[in-house]
């Protein structure tokens, strides 16, 4: 099984960024977390950072056909990208959205997720945990 891992804008700061709400360890840290968890269940994963949202939507059209299951965090995208929406209702491809905090906790604008329409699950608040718990519910779909 492969799996892609897609990051939003501002998740290349983690570590720097706003640590009281997404913790002081850094994006190379997450991206090895799930590296060690994946190599642990003999998924192949692919992981894609960019603060462009063409970037992110050509990244999902470059999924589809050889990739099994994406695991998203759109950052702020979330609540404004129609784009990467209809990117993910496009390939087909079984999507999980992921929020290291939970966003309806936070200011109101965050409680709307455009792209959770194409999602199959969304798992918010579990901090770095939630991108292996939705890994591991694409490996039990």
């Amino acid at each position: 099984m492969k799996i892609l891992v897609i990051n939003g804008p501002n998740l290349n700061m983690l570590g720097i960024r706003e640590p009281a709400i997404y913790g002081s360890a850094s994006y190379s840290d997450l991206c090895e977390m799930i590296k060690n968890h994946c190599d642990k269940k003999q998924v192949e994963v692919e992981f894609y950072q960019s603060n462009h949202e063409g970037d992110l939507v050509d990244k999902i059209q470059s999924a589809y056909g050889n990739t099994d299951g994406i695991v998203i965090n759109p950052g702020a995208y979330t609540h404004t990208s129609v784009a990467l929406l209809d990117a993910v209702k496009s390939v087909g491809i079984p999507t999980v959205e992921v929020h290291i905090s939970d966003p309806d906790t936070r200011e109101e604008f965050r409680k709307i997720s455009y792209i959770r329409l194409a999602c199959v699950k969304t798992i918010k608040g579990q901090g770095f945990a939630g991108y292996t718990q939705a890994i591991d519910f694409l490996l039990e779909r």
